[in-house]
């Protein structure tokens, strides 16, 4: 099955009836400002600014029913900008007043602002006329609200991202620290994250005060606080580096306090890190076909989890490669006469849904033996770039997991095997 763009755009355009009232909506954070057109593109009404609020959405909801009325119009459609997190509340309280709502391309409204009037001027009347003018040509997108478990995973792992974040920002200050006070550190334990250097770092922080201890010691601390602590050859070799350590000698109190801190923050993200990856799975083991998504060799639960989160019910996906646009991994290019451009991604989608199909990607390229074997093929027999056989095989995985979605199949290596030697 080939998935052809433009008929999509022609069912787009062909929902737009004579009946539809077509509103846009400038989207703010306080203030919103709604315009209305009829399907020629002829402005019915007055604009409207209201609050965003209960209030300000009721006096919409009047002012819609009043210009159909006034108008002799069946249907209404309204058009927003998916701006920031503001339109989120408006959007799903329109739903509930059983009013269809789709979304524009913030960047086609900055192409479109000349289109009645010849001027870049710029107001936010003019921004919700624009919509509705493109709401009514059909350069819409429907919005796709998923359920609570898909929505869940976009919140947990939007979490996880900001702790993930924290916690490599500690660790990279930690490094700092060490490379200050006890850069000799780092010959005993080469990874400074390692539970035998952070445990060093909490009981013995600074050169001096582990030149003073005795090999038992530094073991009788060690095994205070761990089940499985390092030997006396490490002992041994800690007392030597710090005894000759070069690591700086002033404003020790102050160094000690600051480790304590970035342990403490350490410390924080690795237990909410470790608190949000369990919401996580508990919300995918609610997921119908997850756990046969899990079955394919390479994929990890976080990586599905990010996949599911960004993209929503990939059940409900016509084809992978509407998936891939969604992500904006479709590929774009210009050209005119015999001028031929460069082949680009277009990017134009969701940038979290791309990084977790490309990690995903990279995961099964080195640990499925169908997509290595596929790799091998693209790299070595029709000698493609790596990173053009990468971005194929983002597809035929986009392709597999809405299969396996749509179906709520297991996975079977054999098919995508067969896909193999056909490509052969």
């Amino acid at each position: 099955m080939k998935f052809k763009m433009q008929n999509k755009q022609n069912q787009l355009i062909e929902r737009i009836s004579v009946k539809h009232l077509v509103v846009g909506v400038d989207i703010a954070q306080q203030f919103h400002v709604a315009r209305a057109v009829n399907f020629r593109g002829i402005v019915v009404g007055d604009p409207l600014t209201f609050k965003n609020n209960e209030e300000g959405f009721t006096s919409l909801l009047k002012w819609i029913k009043n210009l159909q009325s006034l108008n002799n119009l069946d249907e209404v459609i309204i058009g927003m900008e998916p701006t920031g997190h503001y339109w989120i509340n408006l959007s799903k309280w329109l739903l509930k007043q059983n009013i269809e709502v789709v979304t524009v391309n913030p960047h086609l409204v900055k192409r479109n602002k000349e289109n009645r009037d010849n001027t870049q001027s710029k107001s936010d009347k003019k921004d919700a006329l624009v919509i509705a003018d493109m709401v009514k040509n059909g350069y819409y997108s429907e919005v796709r609200f998923t359920s609570e478990s898909f929505e869940k995973l976009r919140v947990l792992m939007s979490n996880r991202d900001v702790v993930v974040k924290r916690l490599v920002s500690s660790v990279n200050q930690l490094n700092r620290w060490v490379d200050i006070v006890f850069p000799e550190l780092r010959q005993v334990f080469k990874n400074i994250t390692a539970k035998g250097a952070i445990a060093t770092l909490r009981l013995f922080p600074t050169p001096m005060e582990l030149a003073t201890k005795q090999p038992h010691e530094i073991i009788m601390g060690w095994k205070s606080l761990m089940k499985r602590q390092p030997g006396l050859k490490k002992a041994q070799l800690l007392l030597q580096v710090a005894k000759t350590s070069i690591g700086s000698r002033q404003a020790l109190d102050a160094y000690k306090f600051h480790l304590e801190q970035l342990l403490e923050e350490y410390d924080l993200a690795v237990i909410q890190l470790e608190r949000v990856e369990k919401q996580v799975t508990d919300v995918l083991n609610k997921i119908p076909y997850a756990k046969k998504l899990l079955t394919i060799k390479g994929i990890s639960e976080i990586s599905l989890a990010g996949i599911l989160g960004e993209a929503g019910d990939i059940s409900g996906f016509s084809h992978g490669n509407s998936l891939l646009r969604h992500a904006g991994l479709h590929l774009a290019e210009a050209s005119s006469g015999k001028w031929k451009g460069q082949i680009v991604l277009s990017k134009r989608g969701r940038s979290r849904l791309r990084r977790f199909l490309y990690l995903a990607t990279i995961s099964l390229v080195v640990n499925n033996p169908e997509f290595q074997a596929i790799h091998t093929q693209n790299v070595k027999v029709k000698k493609m770039k790596k990173m053009k056989s990468i971005m194929k095989l983002i597809g035929k995985f986009t392709r597999v997991l809405v299969g396996i979605a749509r179906r709520n199949e297991s996975y079977n290596p054999d098919k995508v095997q067969a896909l193999t030697l056909l490509a052969a």
